[in-house]
């Protein structure tokens, strides 16, 4: 991975989402469906929240909140973003800092794609494997 590349060369487009009326049993069942630890929460083709692994722990099981309440009211709201162009070191960082393994990156004041820990191992993956293929 190249530290000083920005990351939109390392996020994933494709964003999954919900609606904040969908229950967090029926946001659970999607991010099971397609092996994922986060969703975003749009609303009028915006995004309003964000809902993680961490949310439904926190928020959900360790209160004891039904698995129907909607996820309008468990997500986080106060999103954390970077710009397409921020170099990967300084993505890190924000991380880093805000103690989070998902960031939400956005172009033009628009949520275009994210980008996770487990986006940084893949690539970390994928140039360990070419580094060797070529010794």
């Amino acid at each position: 991975m190249e530290r000083n590349a920005p990351i939109k060369v390392y996020m994933t487009k494709k964003l999954i989402g919900v609606s904040p009326e969908d229950t967090v049993q029926e946001a659970c069942r999607i991010m099971v469906k397609f092996d994922i630890g986060s969703l975003v929460v749009v609303e009028d083709d915006r995004v309003i929240g964000f809902f993680t692994k961490s949310d439904i722990i926190r928020r959900v099981i360790v209160p004891g909140l039904p698995y129907t309440t909607p996820v309008k009211k468990i997500m986080t709201r106060d999103l954390i973003t970077t710009d397409a162009n921020t170099p990967v070191r300084e993505v890190l960082k924000i991380m880093a800092h805000h103690r989070i393994k998902h960031i939400l990156i956005e172009e033009e004041g628009k949520i275009v794609g994210i980008f996770t820990l487990s986006d940084l191992l893949e690539a970390t993956r994928r140039k360990l494997e070419t580094s060797i293929s070529t010794e």
